[in-house]
């Protein structure tokens, strides 16, 4: 139990009628461990939140205890799906609101989180107590009596009614999107990810103000806290008639200096597509929670590239000076592509980020990680400002962030569906070696009234290997087109995996008239294709 002797909570009592409540955070986590519902009303706003992050930039980091940690780390997978809130406790549980449950503290996100309601520009702390849950008998959790804060929290549509957003674990959260699917996620910030000398950083959101808005929005205020960082993060939430649409604004402070900055970064998974199938004994022909990262460049330029399961951890990064916007998204629409009528990767939302103002130079990184399973988020995409991350700098950035089925931003050229890679050469023919055959088919946006004409060609450039067989058509009885070349690795040494970076459009007349496809492939994974497929 926290010591909360007389002596000192007088002491406290004066210091946050003094108004330090929002620079002294170790007093606002004693007060969250007072019984009662809620503490007593505090001035707040956003301003006082982003002064606060940039005070603690200034101290040494000061990770908070986690009370009664071996009781913590008995609650498991299991044990924690065992525990439900009390449907009757939740906050602003009325019709036309949406009502907040929390999250009770575990193995796998055992610091304490604290709460606060924000009304009238007041925060009231809401005090973490077992009664808010049902624990059966025998759950280690019944012994936890000593935390002062939950683990996260989430959002529903109505009282009792389903998720619609969700806040647990570092600054992760994630949104039903536009189908009611949870899919992707989002991180409020990413240190060295994918960096080869040093680990990852997840900075956490330690704390919330959380405010009812008008038919059924929420705003949820928070305080990100990190060895190198801290933040001031507003987030507002709305039910839109696409899906889920949020305005974001932060404030991010660093302690310490990051080799790679990433902001508004996006966390999905992809274990296996259209491109590549063969790396996977699954049934279901493709596994995935998104299937590629659409930029919009400042100078006007669409990309497309579609993910992969590398071999090993790859990081590129994408100039796009005054990026006007960047996402991972999920294309492929169709049931029969997925064949899983239990988590139903056909719905899974995409996530697009399109900055609020010109964020400058920089890139979009992707990263991109091996696995071998659907359970682990292996890809980032985030913004990578330009410049050192050093010690002592400010980054201070808005963008609006929707979870609709596709991008939020009309089309102005035709985009790329699905790309495919097999064996080489002409059907019919003997297939030369080490050749593959991409295919990769596009919308017929500004092709509706053409057909074969030599007019109308991929332009292909590939950084190693040899490009040939081109050709680009309209598929016959539907209403998309084809672009098609092949690719010749047969110079390649076998011991020679350096990745191969391919860019194609489709040109008519001299004009691109698709936007622009990107692909990277590895050359032990090309033979493994050509050698299941021999």
């Amino acid at each position: 139990m926290m010591d909360l002797r007389p002596t000192r909570r007088d002491m406290l009592t004066t210091a946050l009628g003094a108004g330090a409540f929002f620079l002294l955070p170790d007093i606002a986590r004693a007060q969250a461990a007072d019984t009662g519902a809620l503490g007593p009303p505090e001035v707040f706003s956003f301003e006082r939140l982003r002064e606060m992050a940039l005070a603690l930039s200034g101290k040494p980091h000061a990770p908070e205890p986690i009370p009664q940690a071996g009781i913590v780390d008995q609650i498991d997978y299991d044990r924690h799906n065992q525990i439900a809130f009390r449907k009757d406790r939740a906050l602003w549980n009325t019709s036309g609101a949406s009502p907040v449950q929390f999250f009770f503290p575990g193995k796998y996100f055992p610091e304490p989180v604290h709460f606060y309601t924000v009304t009238d520009g007041m925060a009231r702390a809401v005090r973490f107590n077992t009664d808010y849950f049902d624990i059966p008998e025998g759950n280690p959790a019944r012994q936890l009596t000593g935390t002062t804060g939950f683990a996260g929290f989430r959002v529903q549509d109505e009282p009792g009614g389903d998720d619609w957003m969700a806040f647990l674990g570092a600054s992760y959260w994630r949104t039903s999107g536009y189908s009611g699917q949870f899919g992707l996620s989002v991180r409020g910030l990413a240190l060295d990810t994918a960096i080869p000398d040093g680990p990852e950083e997840f900075p956490r959101f330690t704390r919330f103000w959380l405010e009812q808005g008008k038919g059924g929005d929420l705003t949820a205020y928070a305080l990100l806290e990190g060895p190198r960082a801290t933040g001031a993060y507003r987030i507002t939430s709305t039910q839109a008639a696409r899906g889920v649409d949020q305005r974001v604004e932060a404030h991010v402070f660093l302690r310490g200096d990051v080799d790679r900055l990433g902001l508004a970064p996006l966390t999905s998974m992809y274990w296996f597509g259209k491109p590549n199938a063969h790396l996977s004994p699954d049934w279901r022909p493709e596994v995935h929670d998104s299937d590629g990262l659409e930029i919009h460049t400042g100078a006007g330029e669409r990309i497309w590239r579609p993910l992969n399961n590398p071999p090993r951890t790859m990081a590129n990064s994408f100039q796009a000076p005054g990026v006007k916007g960047f996402g991972l998204m999920q294309r492929e629409r169709d049931f029969d592509e997925y064949q899983d009528d239990g988590v139903f990767y056909e719905k899974r939302a995409s996530a697009w980020v399109e900055p609020f103002d010109d964020w400058g130079d920089g890139a979009v990184t992707l990263v991109e990680l091996s696995t071998d399973d659907e359970i682990h988020d292996n890809i980032v995409a985030m913004w990578t400002p330009a410049g050192p991350a050093e010690h002592g700098r400010e980054y201070s950035f808005g963008y609006r962030l929707t979870w609709f089925d596709d991008c939020p931003v009309p089309a102005n050229a035709a985009r790329f569906i699905a790309t495919r890679i097999g064996a080489g050469g002409i059907p019919g023919q003997p297939r030369p070696e080490g050749v593959v055959k991409i295919v990769c088919d596009f919308d017929g946006m500004g092709f509706e009234d053409r057909g074969r004409d030599p007019a109308i060609r991929p332009i292909v450039s590939a950084s190693r290997g040899d490009i040939g067989n081109l050709a680009a058509y309209p598929v016959v009885g539907e209403d998309y087109w084809r672009a098609m070349f092949d690719l010749d690795v047969s110079m390649l040494a076998a011991d020679d995996d350096a990745p191969i970076d391919l860019r194609m459009y489709v040109e008519v007349d001299g004009e691109a008239r698709t936007e622009t496809w990107l692909m990277q492939l590895f050359p032990s994974q090309l033979r493994s294709l050509l050698d299941k497929r021999a």
